[in-house]
């Protein structure tokens, strides 16, 4: 197998600038990449120079409506091009689906792997190297080529509609319908230019799929499948901690509540517990699946988020709910149907020590609702969701009387017309970066960036991270690392609160390196970025490792310590 080389191909775009090469090599979701044969402008992408000077033009003779997002299909030409043959894999969890979709990508002589998540991505990539077949792993945050490579696995926003592949793999294809990235799936599905498309998901996703691709010309072959091992939920719930097994799996849905179930499980002596959420980094969540699944490791209890839903290969003998309620960023509900399913599948992997899986619950009262939803079907998906490109909102913007990105983005979604079996992606996240960083000197172009970055503006670390790269950048054109970060300063947290400020100050790093491979010249520090971001991982992976199960101190962290490590002033402000 050859080497691992990094390498980046910029002959087919030296004539353009350096910021708009950086948007073809690395494209975000909806950018660029598809071409506006909607509005009859069929455009390669690499004419240099000349593509801004047509794009205006044609829009201001044409009179086009740019807010007539109606016809989707149509700004994928190579794709249209081809008469693709769409086979669609669903089944419920630990079926099989996508081992098979995989098995096509592999016998292929080119092809891709799309996945919602970065350790999907990863995981695939291993696979297929593994078996000699050269692959490029290429996230947001990470692009890994071989030389020699004809297969890509890749997350979804990611994908590249203007390659030309043998076969395509679209994992999770149900989340064309989750209102905040169900647009990259659809752009996925309605834009990958490949013979065969392979779409793997829940089988509520199926009719939908049918409905879209009807004016494709698309040949649709659906494929369903049985689960492998048997999924038994039981009678009767938990009763007392004691009853804790190994291989045992207790989901819930706040990051307190983890901590706290993980600590009464091992105050019992009998066991550690893993633990994995979503703002751990992919690298320690998958780090803590390892020590689980680990039949040497002490680590033989799991404690979970609905994190696990996807993304880890776990050998779990029992799902236990906590609670089968959770926040969704607006109010305390039910899980739905498709995520006690997905939750619950997780039990019982095929081929592990495992391979039966039973799921119950701590609270008696909640039985009824969890038998009922594993024995009901998923709701069938109506819409799929769209977002308009960049290339859109740059013409639409010479319309507008403002500058500001903000209200240019809420006049598009407000004269939007859509087609029935489509929605408009919340963009209330992008909306709020739009909105603090509207006032600073930055193109269209630079806005468009910053906002559709993955920030997490809940986060107080995280979103000054955020605005001071914006601030800087438009200051000087130039962010070091340095300026807000002192390497070396790094520590092993000894609470939660400092386990928690040291997960924001990953995903700060982790911004950085985003938007490194957008804006190269601007932001030059992405491999100290990387090694101080692998450092986090390390220090947090040590907390959860000696002192996780620790009962932590009740003060803060001091400001002195925070200081160290993160010691700008626009970050002192929110902490």
């Amino acid at each position: 197998m050859a080497s691992s080389i990094l390498r980046r191909n910029l002959a087919s775009v030296r004539g353009l600038s350096r910021s708009t090469q950086s948007l073809l090599l690395f494209p975000s979701p909806g950018l660029l990449a598809d071409p506006l044969a909607c509005l009859g402008l069929n455009l390669d992408f690499t004419c240099g120079v000349n593509y801004g000077r047509r794009l205006a033009s044609s829009c201001t003779s044409a009179k086009l409506d740019l807010t007539d997002l109606t016809r989707p299909h149509s700004w994928y030409p190579n794709a249209r091009r081809k008469k693709r043959k769409v086979y669609v894999h669903v089944g419920p969890t630990n079926s099989g689906k996508t081992y098979h979709a995989l098995k096509q990508l592999e016998s292929s002589a080119s092809g891709v792997y799309c996945g919602p998540l970065r350790l999907l991505a990863w995981e695939v990539a291993k696979r297929l190297n593994k078996a000699n077949i050269l692959c490029d792993l290429i996230t947001g945050q990470e692009r890994e080529e071989l030389d020699g490579a004809h297969h890509k696995a890749v997350t979804v926003e990611m994908a590249d509609v203007m390659c030309e592949y043998q076969c395509a793999v679209i994992d999770e294809i149900q989340m064309i319908g989750c209102k905040t990235r169900g647009f990259s799936f659809t752009r996925a599905l309605l834009g990958i230019s490949a013979d065969e498309l392979h779409l793997c998901g829940d089988p509520a996703a199926v009719p939908l799929i049918e409905e879209i691709l009807k004016v494709t010309g698309d040949i649709i072959k659906v494929q369903h499948y049985e689960r492998l091992s048997p999924l038994t939920p039981l009678n009767v719930p938990l009763g007392s901690f004691s009853n804790i097994d190994r291989g045992d799996c207790i989901v819930t849905f706040s990051r307190q509540e983890i901590y706290k179930l993980k600590r009464k499980i091992e105050s019992g002596g009998n066991h550690l517990c893993s633990v994995v959420y979503g703002s751990l980094p992919p690298e320690t969540r998958t780090r803590q699946a390892t020590m689980f699944n680990d039949e040497s490791s002490e680590f033989d209890v799991l404690v979970a988020s609905d994190a696990i839903g996807m993304g880890l290969n776990l050998n779990i003998s029992r799902i236990i709910f906590s609670t089968l309620k959770k926040f969704d960023g607006v109010s305390i509900r039910d899980l739905t149907v498709p995520e006690i399913k997905q939750i619950a599948g997780r039990a019982g992997r095929y081929g592990s020590k495992f391979s039966s899986g039973e799921v119950t619950c701590i609270d008696p009262e909640d039985l009824p609702l969890l038998h009922s939803s594993l024995q009901s079907p998923s709701p069938v998906l109506e819409r799929a969701g769209l977002f308009p490109t960049y290339d859109l909102l740059l013409l639409y913007s010479r319309l507008q009387s403002t500058t500001g990105f903000q209200s240019i983005l809420e006049n598009f979604l407000e004269q939007a017309k859509l087609s029935p079996h489509y929605f408009i992606a919340d963009c209330e996240a992008m909306l709020k970066v739009a909105g603090v960083i509207d006032e600073l000197p930055l193109t269209l172009q630079d806005k468009y960036l910053f906002c559709i970055s993955p920030v997490d503006m809940d986060d107080d670390i995280s979103a000054q991270g955020l605005i001071q790269f914006a601030e800087t950048f438009a200051k000087k054109g130039i962010v070091r690392l340095k300026e807000i970060f002192t390497p070396g300063t790094l520590q092993v947290p000894k609470t939660q609160n400092a386990l928690k400020e040291l997960e924001s100050v990953h995903k700060v790093l982790d911004l950085y390196v985003w938007l490194s491979f957008r804006m190269e010249e601007s932001f030059p520090d992405r491999e100290l970025a990387s090694s101080q971001r692998a450092i986090c991982s390390l220090l947090i992976e040590e907390f959860l490792e000696r002192l996780g199960w620790q009962k932590p101190r009740p003060r803060k962290l001091s400001a002195h310590s925070l200081m160290k490590s993160i010691p700008a002033s626009g970050f002192r402000e929110h902490l």
